[in-house]
């Protein structure tokens, strides 16, 4: 793993969450995007030396969706900068890490990205992103 790249954090509602961010802790907001795969819409916040991610439900069908309804607002995942995320899964896989995924997919900020199943992590929901 090269860095932490970010924090993803979930939100109910962007709009009534970004002052918080922005005007009361003074971090620039880098941009909002939509993911459509995941459906999500996504603001990228600089914290200094790592961005937060901030995670809205675009739908119920959303992942993030499900996580609000059963664990509410906060720290829904970390992750984890990497050069080669192909090599990396199948690093993780060898050493008996269960992914979420089989392979990487399209995530925020045009990165590829994988996640690790919170149960081979101590509780811990773990992504691998490449930065394309």
């Amino acid at each position: 793993m090269k860095k932490v790249d970010h924090i993803g954090i979930a939100v109910r509602n962007l709009d009534e969450v970004l002052p918080y961010y922005t005007e009361t802790l003074g971090c620039p907001l880098l941009k909002i995007e939509e993911v459509e795969s995941e459906r999500v819409r996504v603001a990228f916040i600089d914290a200094g030396n790592i961005k937060l991610e901030l995670l809205e439900p675009m739908d119920d069908s959303s992942a993030i969706h499900k996580f609000l309804e059963t664990k509410g607002e906060g720290i829904h995942h970390i992750a984890f900068g990497v050069e080669n995320i192909e090599q990396r899964m199948d690093e993780l896989k060898e050493k008996g890490v269960r992914l979420l995924n089989e392979q990487p997919k399209n995530g925020a900020g045009g990165a590829l990205v994988a996640f690790m199943h919170p149960k081979s992590s101590n509780g811990v929901l773990y992504e691998l992103c490449q930065k394309q």
